[in-house]
């Protein structure tokens, strides 16, 4: 099932609309929230900013993941890929 959701949206067979609007700014945004914030509560609590660092970073796979999905779309436009591009440089450094 997860290979299937990874191969399927690499693949161009998940519509441009989910791919980037459930995709990449909801589930991707939040994945992106629940990270920084275990980052901040690790720092909070005094682990090694290592392990903060990490936390924070975890997401970067998927979220290259996903901007490179809508990038290889069939479908893409230019709106589409600023607003991908945009949130993949707001969720790299914020």
């Amino acid at each position: 099932m997860l290979g299937q959701y990874f191969s399927r949206r690499w693949q161009g067979q998940v519509p441009l609309a989910v791919l980037l609007w459930r995709d990449m700014l909801g589930v991707g945004t939040v994945v992106n929230l629940i990270a920084t914030i275990l980052a901040l509560t690790a720092i909070i609590q005094g682990a090694h900013a290592g392990l903060a660092v990490a936390l924070h970073l975890a997401p970067m796979p998927y979220n290259f993941f996903l901007f490179a999905a809508i990038w290889r779309a069939p479908d893409r436009n230019f709106l589409t890929s600023v607003i991908a591009a945009g949130w993949l440089v707001v969720v790299t450094f914020v």
